[in-house]
């Protein structure tokens, strides 16, 4: 008894596994065009990030820089600019000065002959340029323009004799905490023979150097 006939393989392909090398690529292996997008993307981030330390490091630097200036504009030095002739010679119009407050804040008061900046009494939104004249407990007397203080004649030679005032004045007692205060142009300045003595708090700082012109700088 004979067995099956055997399957005829006339016109039929042999099959074959797949072997290692008919396989895909592998499904983690990036193209060039993707791995250079990577790379630009990385490269960017990176640029950015840099950027943005650089830019915060700025601004951390501005920010001291300006902690700073407020500290030594409100307890150090002020710039200050003369505005009228009331402390020519000494001072003239427009002249720049440096105002130094930390002196009257930290080290002593203001004395006698000192230029100093301080706040208008009438109207704080102002301040002058005045100098000192006499202080706490002084006795102020004017006699055809002649300044005495506790019945001493006041020694200004600074002011020239075409700038004197010919009025007479007091005797007035300089109150606490308070300064009588004069231009140098005594016969062209509004001060505490006008408008009374200083409060001082409202002195501000002692002109400390004035710095323009530089033909004139001057530290007082």
């Amino acid at each position: 008894m004979s067995g099956p006939a055997p399957a005829s393989t006339a016109g039929t392909l042999p099959v074959t596994a797949p072997g290692p090398d008919d396989a895909g690529p592998p499904p983690n292996l990036l193209s060039p065009s993707q791995a250079y997008d990577i790379e630009r993307r990385s490269q960017r981030s990176a640029l950015l990030s840099r950027v943005g330390e650089e830019i915060l490091a700025w601004l951390k630097t501005f920010a001291s820089a300006a902690v700073y200036a407020t500290l030594i504009v409100t307890f150090g030095f002020q710039v200050a600019r003369v505005e009228g002739k009331s402390m020519e010679p000494t001072l003239a119009d427009q002249d720049r000065l440096i105002v130094n407050k930390a002196l009257y804040r930290f080290f002593s008061p203001p004395q006698p002959g000192d230029i100093v900046m301080l706040y208008y009494p009438r109207d704080p939104d102002k301040s002058f340029v005045k100098r000192v004249i006499a202080m706490e407990g002084d006795t102020v007397r004017i006699e055809d323009g002649r300044v005495y203080v506790n019945d001493v004649l006041l020694s200004d030679e600074y002011v020239p004799p075409d700038f004197r005032s010919h009025e007479n004045h007091g005797p007035e007692k300089v109150g606490p905490a308070q300064y009588f205060v004069m231009g140098d142009h005594r016969n062209n300045s509004s001060d505490s023979r006008h408008w009374g003595q200083v409060p001082e708090k409202y002195v501000i700082g002692k002109v400390q150097l004035r710095w323009w012109p530089l033909t004139t700088a001057t530290l007082f």
